[in-house]
């Protein structure tokens, strides 16, 4: 019976693909700032008969029955959730960091009711206002921009911006904005407009859980996150916030936005929110920031023009255009990944492509700290980078970068 039948019997193409992508994951330096490698026990999760059941509803009032065991895992995930934010409520449901936006919004905003969010090309995220997104379709939208001259957000001009437009909700968090938010301030500006203020703090997730970044846990109203990243947890989306705004939130989420929880996800955000509770995950953190500063240094001393100067976070952006203003985003890229080095191309403050295009590469730290890498390595990785950045069409230098390539993702196995 094909329901006997193991993976590489039923469906030999897709058992091909997924172990050629663990081969690329295991022979590439995965730096792109949002990816991360889950542990064997946040796969065990995610791959367990609880992809079976349907748990429409929250725990204790469900739709269907048999429910009591997916009950036990998501009320663990929760409470994981709170003690690690320190925030009164979690809803561990959101399929995806967007979708816990889509519930922020949802539950306290009106369709026309306006945001105010960092720009897309200056670091921001699809969801906090881009006209593609929803987000962008339902909500007047208003943006602040970095400075130009500095690379930092500049608190003053989102004040007086604030005050001008009278938004509805101001978002603090990015996608490629390499400095810590000032959350006190953000919450300070949205008090005095009497708006809402939704951290998103998706990409920082992991950093905040172990305190080695600023939480906004007491000057936000809303803090929404994806759980894959810095925390590396299940995929998907979390959404916290003060008792007050609890009852809005899940009804948001569902029925709102969503129908039945992906019960198996949510016990990978169990496991990784489990996993990052203890001592072993704080130092991991604080490696995923050691990396990213050591990175920038060695970046800094080779030419590199880095948005900001540098890191106090998991990433970098780098500016290409005074460094290497024939390379776009894309050619860089492409040039690292056949060297085994994995980032994205990534749009800069004053971007003049196009997004697909881009004059920036945005270089990320999580992944690498997950295999073990640490400052030491770091600078080889730094140089390995600069040197194919140098010579993208150098054959001599395109062997040498792959082949130490090669040693250290030997050397630095993810599962071993």
């Amino acid at each position: 019976m094909a329901f006997e039948q193991p993976l590489d019997r039923i469906a030999p193409s897709v058992s091909e693909s997924v172990s050629l992508e663990r081969e690329r994951q295991e022979s590439t330096l995965g730096m792109i700032a949002s990816e991360n490698h889950v542990s064997k026990a946040v796969l065990e999760a995610q791959g367990s008969v609880l992809t079976n059941k349907y748990a429409e509803g929250y725990p204790g009032s469900r739709y269907y029955g048999g429910c009591q065991h997916v009950d036990t895992v998501e009320e663990l995930a929760i409470e994981h959730a709170k003690a690690l934010f320190e925030m009164d409520h979690a809803n561990v449901q959101p399929h995806s960091g967007t979708q816990a936006n889509m519930g922020v919004y949802f539950a306290v905003l009106e369709p026309g009711d306006t945001i105010l969010s960092l720009s897309l090309s200056h670091g921001g995220h699809l969801s906090h206002g881009h006209n593609v997104n929803f987000s962008g379709q339902l909500y007047d939208v208003e943006q602040y921009e970095v400075d130009p001259e500095t690379g930092y957000i500049d608190y003053d001009d989102v004040a007086e911006q604030a005050r001008e437009i009278e938004p509805d909700m101001i978002v603090s968090g990015s996608s490629a904005y390499p400095r810590e938010f000032e959350y006190d301030r953000i919450g300070e500006i949205a008090d005095e407009v009497d708006a809402y203020h939704l951290a998103d703090i998706a990409h920082v997730t992991g950093l905040i859980a172990a305190g080695v970044h600023s939480s906004p846990a007491e000057h936000a109203d809303f803090v929404t996150g994806s759980t894959h990243k810095t925390i590396r947890a299940g995929r998907g989306g979390l959404i916290m916030c003060d008792e007050e705004h609890a009852d809005d939130v899940d009804s948001a989420v569902f029925p709102g936005a969503q129908g039945g929880p992906l019960m198996h996800n949510v016990a990978g955000k169990a496991v990784g929110f489990a996993e990052a509770r203890t001592d072993e995950f704080e130092a991991y953190a604080e490696r995923i920031v050691a990396d990213a500063k050591r990175l920038g240094e060695v970046f800094d001393e080779r030419g590199l023009s880095l948005v900001s100067g540098g890191t106090d976070k998991h990433l970098l952006l780098v500016d290409l255009r005074d460094s290497h203003p024939d390379l776009t985003g894309k050619e860089a890229e492409e040039a690292l990944s056949d060297v085994g080095i994995i980032v994205n191309k990534n749009t800069v403050p004053g971007e003049t492509r196009s997004p697909m295009v881009t004059s920036g590469i945005r270089v990320g730290t999580p992944a690498l700290a997950t295999r073990g890498l640490e400052e030491a390595e770091m600078e080889t990785v730094a140089d390995l980078i600069v040197d194919v950045l140098d010579a993208p069409d150098d054959d001599a230098v395109v062997d040498r970068v792959s082949s130490r390539v090669d040693d250290l993702c030997e050397e630095f196995p993810i599962y071993e």
